[in-house]
């Protein structure tokens, strides 16, 4: 009879082992949505150059099927090879119509020129310009992404895109 109990014992031993083994982990996050992945790879300029609101917008009509991978001109050629290794699909060139592809810059306000009219403000889609009406403003060089969005609505043209401080 004890020899049974035993037996009993490690049989559900066994079988507890190979549950565990067979069952998935439960740690293990699934893996993120497509559009999530897609997003990850783009620059998050925010600059709209690809024709679409930001690069969110831009990684949901790639997803889609309603934007090529070839329209990001800050994300350039490592960007595209990106987005194809990730969505299987051969590297293609960067599409002329949405830019070229350039060295990172940043904003800089020439601070003596500034006006305080705070049109850049409205324009910046990543929040990186500090100022108030009628006060001189700021770049966060920290936070520009270069777009360069900034430079058309400037009535002094005090705007510049300059390589990043280093």
């Amino acid at each position: 009879m004890l020899s049974g109990l035993f037996a009993a014992l490690a049989l559900t031993a066994v079988f507890v082992t190979a549950l565990r083994r067979l069952a998935p982990a439960q740690d293990a996050a699934p893996p993120a949505p497509l559009v999530d992945r897609i997003d990850a790879l783009l620059p998050q300029t925010q600059c709209g150059q690809c024709r679409y609101a930001g690069c969110r917008p831009y990684a949901e009509a790639i997803a889609s099927g309603d934007a090529d991978i070839n329209q990001c001109p800050p994300g350039g050629a490592a960007g595209i090879r990106a987005l194809a290794t990730l969505l299987e699909r051969e590297p293609k060139p960067l599409n002329p119509e949405h830019g070229v592809e350039a060295p990172r810059t940043v904003a800089l306000i020439d601070e003596a020129v500034c006006i305080g009219c705070t049109k850049c403000i409205q324009v910046c889609p990543v929040d990186a310009i500090l100022g108030a009406p009628q006060v001189m403003h700021s770049i966060l060089s920290d936070e520009c992404t270069g777009c360069g969005l900034c430079l058309a609505p400037c009535p002094v043209d005090c705007i510049a895109l300059v390589p990043p401080a280093r």
